[in-house]
């Protein structure tokens, strides 16, 4: 039997999914393709939810958009501090529940609904509490933790305040609780036990690259006045400070009031209102436009159409943005990080950050060559089939 937590998921409602979110839904859907017994496990502002395979298809169902989220019902009303959608997810998650029970009796339940063992999954760094691990030890469940990095750890200064406390506890847990890792690279894997190796244990561990769900580009979901004309750039990614769209803005300084539009495709993040504030004083009609909660294949199409997608980023995890766009015959121009190189191989151009002039070099490059005028690249990236292969055998 296999137990999938989804709290992410739940907290997430109504936003754009990001790749932590995506990685988390990938499970969901292959879970219920499969004979096995699947259930979900969302802790809510009261207490825990088990979901069955119904209940669970009810979920994917809300999430992808082909069922509306019902009515806040009463409980839920009572957490006024939370979104309207997470208020309404938990309402319907409650309807949908098998069981439900107060955060003391989740060992209880779990024992009751999984006397023979389970397998819990845990992929989206959500719910990692002391009580969830010790509850599902405690019922005879096998712990499985999907580590996606651990930037935190190494570049707190990007962080939420508080968050890299939290997360260094949740990896403390990891360290003494999980039976198995599963890294999203090679890359990951080193970073991560140097740092569990320090916390006194490091669990066995598997590299099972992300796969990918393409979503097939369509011009006419663009907005009005998209694609701009002649050659743009675009970068994918939320506007947080690791992602470095700092660096994009000086290149577009130098490169002066006549450089192609850059598209920046993502919503605001955190720790960077410097970087809110350059691009709030920009005025009407310059080159840099944010584009936040286009439609997936919406973005596909402009970074299809694109001169090229730029990922300045200062760390990465995994990378699924410029994994995409390669995929979507794109060309890449990305910092040289290792985890990049790991995947992508020869099939992006790697440019160290503090080598502005080849940055700049390689735009010039790039937007004097028509659209489709650089190398066909038939690059086939990791897919959820070999993903799972490895996370299930």
């Amino acid at each position: 039997m296999r137990l999938l937590d989804l709290t992410r998921s739940l907290r997430r409602a109504g936003r754009v999914a990001t790749g932590v979110d995506r990685v988390e839904q990938a499970y969901l859907r292959r879970f219920l393709q499969e004979d096995s017994p699947c259930f979900g496990l969302v802790r809510t502002a009261l207490g825990y939810v088990l979901l069955d395979r119904d209940g669970l298809e009810g979920f994917l169902a809300r999430l992808e958009g082909r069922r509306p989220w019902g009515r806040s019902g009463i409980l839920s009303r009572l957490g006024r501090s939370r979104p309207d959608a997470v208020r309404r997810a938990e309402s319907d998650l409650r309807r949908l529940a098998l069981a439900r029970s107060w955060r003391s009796a989740l060992p209880g339940m779990l024992r009751r609904h999984f006397p023979g063992g389970f397998d819990y999954f845990n992929t989206g760094h959500s719910n990692l509490t002391e009580r969830v691990l010790e509850a599902v030890k405690a019922a005879g469940g096998t712990v499985h933790v999907l580590i996606h990095d651990v930037i935190p750890l190494e570049y707190p200064a990007f962080q939420r305040a508080g968050s890299v406390k939290t997360f260094e506890a949740k990896l403390r847990r990891v360290s003494a609780r999980a039976d198995r890792i599963i890294y999203n690279s090679n890359d990951t894997r080193d970073r991560t036990e140097r740092y569990l190796d320090a916390m006194g244990r490091v669990p066995p561990g598997v590299v099972a690259y992300l796969g990918t769900d393409l979503p097939r580009p369509d011009v006419t979901a663009l907005p009005a006045g998209l694609p701009p004309e002649g050659p743009y750039f675009v970068t994918v990614g939320t506007l947080e400070p690791r992602k470095n769209h700092a660096f994009l803005l000086d290149l577009w300084e130098e490169l002066g009031p006549a450089a192609p539009p850059l598209l920046l495709c993502g919503s605001r993040g955190w720790n960077n209102e410097a970087l809110f504030a350059r691009l709030d004083a920009l005025p009407m009609g310059h080159p840099v436009r944010e584009l936040p909660r286009l439609e997936d294949k919406a973005l596909a199409a402009l970074v299809q159409g694109s001169a090229g997608a730029l990922f300045p980023s200062l760390a990465e995890g995994f990378g699924l943005p410029p994994l995409e766009a390669v995929q979507l015959g794109s060309r890449v121009l990305c910092n040289d990080l290792e985890v990049l190189r790991e995947f992508l191989g020869e099939n992006a151009v790697y440019a160290s950050v503090s080598d502005r002039y080849l940055w700049l070099d390689m735009l010039n490059q790039w937007a004097e060559m028509p659209v489709g005028a650089g190398r066909k690249i038939s690059f086939v990236g990791p897919d959820w089939d070999k993903h799972f292969k490895t996370v299930l055998s």
